[in-house]
């Protein structure tokens, strides 16, 4: 009879902490980043080299409105999903001509029903591409913004300074706690990945600088640095300048973690060069992400956003993120990539 009792008092509690459980609710929200590759109007700027884009070379007006309908679907649909109905709450984004641009972007019917802000500074690169943040104006406020350039030099002994994208940090309240976030566009590697390693590394070593600026305000600030780094996870840029860890587990204060790598290593890829994928698009996490600490918004998953309509589906690039050119408004040939950060609902 006392093993019969014994049973029953365990099933109860059993039940009821199941029961608890299950009433638990947790608010999603995703944070997502996307290289638009080539958002250009029409217009001919003097300023810029941007004549590619140009109804010059058959970049019309008809084939811009193409190509933000195309980028309003893929925003629209990123990270949506059986938990979380709503298109990112945070967007970063690279390869913008300009603020024009982006707010075309922003009034296309699907995403102007979300009512997005934006932030955008006019960056030094020689083409005028440039990096801009996203965010939905109800979930999200935006306190203060800064375009950090990175300032390098030419590695043929020239001294010539090498103009290139600036970082964009964004400090804000997303539902009442703050997170910063760092949007990036690494030099590319043109001339050469090894003979252009030295200029990734040193936007490396400035997000990690970065970073470091915002804990010494705040030891447990919450960051999260995303872009097109133009180096894959396992790059001195990423590994050794700026310190990601392959791991969540054991991370400690100061430390920051990156997901990418581990899918990676499975051959998930954002872009794919020479039949070869890789990985240059990524988001990194301070360690105050993973203190299970759901009261605060805490790192729940990420991944890459490669639905079958962005596939290139003929041809020599049969299997290729379906890109944009001035000919043929596409998509971009890199991958979206996105995150959800999870809070406990009380």
């Amino acid at each position: 009879m006392k093993i019969k009792q014994f049973f029953l008092a365990f099933f109860v509690i059993f039940a009821i902490s199941t029961a608890n459980a299950q009433e638990k609710k947790f608010k999603v929200h995703t944070v997502a980043f996307y290289n638009v590759e080539n958002l250009f109007d029409t217009k001919d700027d003097d300023n810029v080299n941007d004549t590619e884009y140009t109804p010059a070379k058959g970049w019309t007006d008809e084939k811009y409105k193409q190509k933000l309908k195309n980028l309003e679907k893929v925003i629209s649909e990123i990270g949506v999903n059986d938990k979380q109905k709503n298109s990112p709450t945070i967007i970063g984004v690279c390869e913008i001509e300009n603020r024009g641009v982006l707010e075309d972007l922003v009034k296309m019917p699907k995403l102007a029903e979300k009512d997005y802000g934006v932030v955008h500074f006019d960056s030094p690169d020689g083409r005028g591409i440039d990096t801009g943040f996203l965010y939905q104006k109800k979930y999200f406020t935006p306190t203060s913004h800064a375009n950090i350039p990175l300032i390098i030099y030419n590695i043929d002994g020239s001294g010539r300074r090498v103009y290139t994208r600036d970082q964009l940090l964004v400090s804000g309240y997303m539902d009442g706690e703050e997170i910063h976030f760092i949007v990036n566009h690494w030099p590319s590697r043109s001339g050469g990945e090894k003979r252009s390693s030295p200029y990734r590394e040193a936007a490396g070593a400035l997000n990690r600088k970065i970073i470091d600026s915002l804990r010494t305000i705040n030891p447990d600030a919450k960051v999260i640095t995303m872009g097109d780094l133009n180096d894959g996870p396992y790059n001195k840029s990423v590994k050794k300048e700026l310190g990601a860890k392959a791991s969540k587990e054991g991370l400690k204060p100061g430390d920051v973690y990156n997901p990418m790598e581990e899918m990676s290593k499975k051959g998930i890829g954002s872009l794919a060069y020479r039949d070869a994928w890789d990985l240059f698009d990524q988001m990194i996490f301070t360690e105050s992400f993973f203190r299970n600490d759901y009261s605060t918004f805490q790192y729940w998953k990420a991944g890459v956003f490669n639905p079958p309509y962005l596939v290139q589906t003929t041809g020599q690039y049969k299997g290729y993120p379906l890109r944009n050119s001035p000919s043929e408004p596409g998509y971009s040939d890199h991958f979206a990539i996105y995150a959800y950060l999870v809070k406990e609902i009380k």
